[in-house]
């Protein structure tokens, strides 16, 4: 079983700072490296160590430093200016030391789970406070000199002096709990304040005794100078009890700026959670997910800069997909560079994070540059980057890709928190891609069945094979010339490619006579519109793919109504049916068929402009022929002349 996390980063970096500022020789990676910690877990105050880890960083210490009292003077240093802050904020916003002591607990448990406080005011100036460890921790000796040492910091805020602490019961000593007893020296203020008190007593028995045993007027010196000592004591005490409320609002203030900034940031990651969410639902195309999703990283996260680098399809290279904050020099060297997956030997941390499934955090690009390539070296040195985090893409528990941000101009240091925050949106990620290519998996397999069921149609006589196909074509060029949407062009293709389906109800006798169709067979001919969108319909298409039935339908209906099969006239009829209408129309007129031969392009555009307002939309016609003679005439692939 691990061990459980039972003390804050915090104390930590506070040893950190305390050993950089009085043991500059000291090697603070060795240090680390040994108690096996992370620089970004030390920085980040969300991050909590186990017993283990803490034993392992003061063995070390003790060593390096030379000093066996190296826990005391650490804990000393918590509350001081440089140190951690977030002590000296509390301790400052106290009324005085005493007051802290007793609310020791609310502070310590933001720092230590491992034991429990129970303080006790005595009087004033001295308080009782009960250490006790929790059930199956096991703390060290010098742990307790450690918490000594805090309990002296936090009168040395008040009034710069140490406080007397016997420390009488040890759990080391056999005791059931560690006990102090902590006695305090006046500050100013206080010393003031009872100093004022007594002279305005003693003042005013004096000013009393002597009113009665001597005249009035022989007191008319004493009374002004008593009153001039009186007020000076006064303003004294005043002045000292302003400049210790001035210290606690400054620091009240200081908390204050540090929980709006916090909450910023609280804002920013819970809008970009909602932003991304909406981004995914909003999209199913892989490249439109991703670019979504590094702008939101951009808008709302403190990186400066961001990559996204996927798997190729035979899982062979690392490819740039989308990313932020490069310069267009960097980023050409991004696109042109791929990461090899195929080398077991290769150690770049992208490829690592890849093949491990393990994110990275790293705040100083130096401390790794043993372990990787040359080439790993220069795409480093190209990019200019010195810190950075890299977390893999995990789709079905395969990694698909890696989401990396680095900072270049803010210098912010890079902490747990921001790794988990980032693990968090690369999981969202690989989820919505796996969605994304299930859907593209979908789409395609549809497509496919679209095509094979359209194909069937054409099949039944070689002279109009490939007529699905063309229209579809056509139909989807007019789309793109007229700026509809890629999803309606989308139904509009498939509703081409389907559009006579409905004839396969039709026997082969009718559908390939030869010569012209009596009334009662163009009748039964014309039926296969109906039965487009009747068969159509046990198909089980979702949303704007709902509309296929109906287009298909009705694409021989017409602009005056003298169409079938319901007679629709101008806006009755769906867009897309009147685009087909055009693009059907043409193939078939300037393609061979057995009872005549193909009608050369120019004429066909001269009917399709006679018939425009009567049988065609005059807008559509005049896009498809745009799209015709700039698509097809000027790649030279021309129907009949």
């Amino acid at each position: 079983m691990d061990s459980p996390p039972l003390y804050n980063s915090r104390i930590v970096n506070t040893y950190i700072k305390y050993i950089k500022k009085c043991y500059e020789h000291i090697n603070i990676n060795e240090l680390l490296e040994h108690a096996k910690m992370e620089p970004y877990e030390v920085a980040d105050q969300n991050h909590w160590f186990t017993q283990e880890q803490i034993n392992l960083f003061h063995e070390k210490l003790e060593g390096m430093t030379g000093s066996t009292n190296i826990a005391r003077e650490a804990g000393r240093y918590a509350a001081s200016p440089e140190a951690i802050g977030i002590m000296r904020q509390y301790v400052l916003g106290m009324i005085n030391p005493s007051y802290t002591y007793k609310l020791f607990d609310k502070i310590a448990n933001q720092f230590s789970r491992s034991v429990t406080y129970k303080s006790k005011v005595i009087n004033p100036k001295r308080v009782d406070v009960i250490v006790t460890p929790k059930e199956g921790v096991q703390e060290q000796p010098f742990q307790c000199e450690n918490r000594i040492g805090h309990f002296e910091s936090i009168s040395l805020v008040f009034n710069n002096s140490i406080p007397q602490i016997e420390h009488p019961e040890c759990v080391f000593k056999g005791g059931k709990c560690c006990r102090y007893i902590i006695s305090l020296e006046s500050n100013r203020s206080y010393l003031f304040k009872r100093t004022r008190n007594i002279i305005a007593v003693l003042l005013t028995l004096i000013t009393l005794i002597l009113a009665i045993a001597y005249p009035i007027d022989e007191l008319i010196y004493f009374i002004p100078i008593a009153l001039a000592t009186a007020l000076m004591v006064a303003f004294l005490s005043d002045k000292q009890t302003k400049k210790q409320l001035r210290n606690s609002i400054l620091n009240l203030e200081h908390s204050r700026d540090d929980l709006i900034k916090q909450m910023e940031i609280n804002y920013n990651n819970s809008q970009m959670v909602h932003e991304i969410g909406e981004a995914i639902n909003r999209h199913v195309n892989i490249d439109d997910i991703l670019n979504n999703v590094t702008h939101i990283l951009e808008k709302r996260l403190g990186y400066d800069r961001s990559i996204i680098l996927f798997a190729n399809k035979e899982k062979t290279r690392l490819i740039f997909k989308a990313g932020y904050g490069y310069t267009e020099k960097q980023l050409n060297i991004v696109k042109a560079t791929e990461f090899d997956l195929t080398k077991p030997q290769s150690r770049g941390v992208f490829v690592t994070s890849f093949r491990e499934k393990k994110p990275y955090l790293i705040n100083d690009i130096n401390t790794i540059t043993g372990r990787l390539s040359q080439k790993s070296l220069q795409f480093v040195k190209d990019m200019g980057s010195q810190s950075f985090i890299c977390c893999p893409i995990i789709s079905d528990d395969n990694s698909v890709g890696v989401l990396t941000v680095d900072n270049v101009k803010t210098q912010r240091v890079l902490v747990e928190s921001d790794l988990r925050l980032l693990m968090g949106v690369a999981s969202v990620l690989g989820v919505s891609i796996r969605n994304a290519q299930l859907h593209e998996e979908r789409t395609s397999q549809l497509k496919s069945i679209l095509r094979a069921l359209a194909a069937s149609i054409d099949a039944r006589d070689p002279f109009t094979a490939g007529h699905s196909e063309k229209v579809t074509e056509y139909a989807v060029g007019i789309c793109k010339e007229m700026n509809m949407s890629p999803d309606y062009t989308e139904v509009v293709g498939v509703a081409a490619s389907l559009h006579d389906y409905g004839k396969i109800g039709i026997s082969d006798a009718l559908l390939k006579k030869e010569g012209l169709l009596t009334e009662e067979e163009y009748e039964t001919i014309k039926t296969h519109a109906v039965k487009t969108r009747t068969i159509l319909e046990q198909i089980d298409f979702h949303g704007s793919y709902s509309l296929i039935p109906e287009i298909a339908e009705a694409h021989h209906e017409k602009i005056d109504g003298s169409g079938y099969p319901r007679g629709l006239k101008g806006h009755e009829i769906p867009i897309g049916s009147r685009i087909i209408a055009v693009a059907d129309f043409f193939e078939a007129i300037t393609a061979k068929r057995l009872y005549r031969d193909p009608i050369p392009v120019e004429e066909a555009f001269a009917m399709l402009r006679r018939e425009s307002d009567v049988h065609f939309s005059r807008d559509i016609v005049e896009a498809f022929i745009n799209f015709y003679t700039t698509q097809k005439m000027g790649s030279g692939e021309m129907r009949a002349e």
